[in-house]
């Protein structure tokens, strides 16, 4: 993403990256930034500290249903994945076992964009897309239009995804078997380290291989739909000095 990115009407500049990544943010960073913050940072028991985390993406579900009768998807996943480690962490009293545990957060959102890659919308399209299009009209419409009519755009949206779910899956297997056979002492840092790691390297392939690809697509699409739509105003535009001519010509070739 060299491009610097361009206001938007209506908006500020940099908008279009704000809002491509605040969905992503707001339903699965909090969440699992805010259980963090409160077991290790606060020294609440896990119970509790799953329950208070689990606020953000209920009010987000509850609010989806409420505003547009549609349910969020990753909200209601981050959900459904804290109200499954709230049960197991009733029952888990091995260590390992609860680390383990909580490489279900990273492996269940990695299935579900995974399993997503069968709809109509991969589940990460909601931040790819305002970051190709910049947010703009145009940008948006040639996303549409490339979508309807080339395989290699569509293709390029699953890889997205793909590359994000698989990254967070595989991060997901090697968090568990190094609860399993490394100290538990070294896993406490170790799976943090692996989170980051997983998530630049997702951000770095997606990015280079899809993304970037994609936005040159739809830049070059709207440029080609902008000429398309000049070019029959201008030749109107020269023709009617022409027309107007005309009958100046016909009295002239008459005298």
């Amino acid at each position: 993403m060299s491009q610097p990115h361009q206001p938007v009407a209506g908006g500020k500049p940099g908008s279009p990256l704000l809002k491509s990544l605040l969905p992503l943010i707001v339903d699965a960073g909090i969440p699992i930034a805010s259980y963090y913050v409160l077991s290790d940072g606060f020294g609440l028991g896990t119970v509790a500290a799953l329950g208070w985390s689990s606020v953000v993406p209920a009010l987000r579900t509850v609010w989806g249903l409420v505003r547009s009768r549609a349910v969020n998807g990753l909200a209601l996943l981050m959900l459904v994945v804290n109200v499954v480690g709230l049960a197991t962490s009733v029952v888990a009293g091995d260590a390992r076992l609860m680390m383990a545990k909580d490489s279900a957060v990273s492996s269940a959102v990695g299935i579900a964009i995974l399993l997503s890659l069968r709809s109509r919308r991969p589940l990460m399209t909601a931040g790819l897309k305002p970051w190709v299009t910049k947010g703009s009209a145009a940008g948006n419409a040639a996303w549409d239009r490339l979508l309807a009519s080339s395989e290699r755009f569509r293709r390029a949206e699953r890889r997205f995804s793909a590359i994000w779910g698989g990254a967070l899956l595989t991060e997901c297997v090697l968090k568990v078997i190094g609860a399993y056979t490394l100290p538990v002492h070294t896993m406490v840092w170790l799976g943090t380290v692996l989170t980051v790691v997983f998530i630049l390297l997702a951000m770095v392939i997606a990015g280079g291989s899809c993304a970037e690809p994609m936005e040159k697509m739809v830049k070059a699409e709207s440029e080609r739909a902008a000429g398309a739509a000049t070019g029959p105003a201008q030749d109107a535009k020269n023709a009617a000095p022409a027309a107007a001519g005309a009958p100046a010509a016909a009295v002239g070739s008459a005298e």
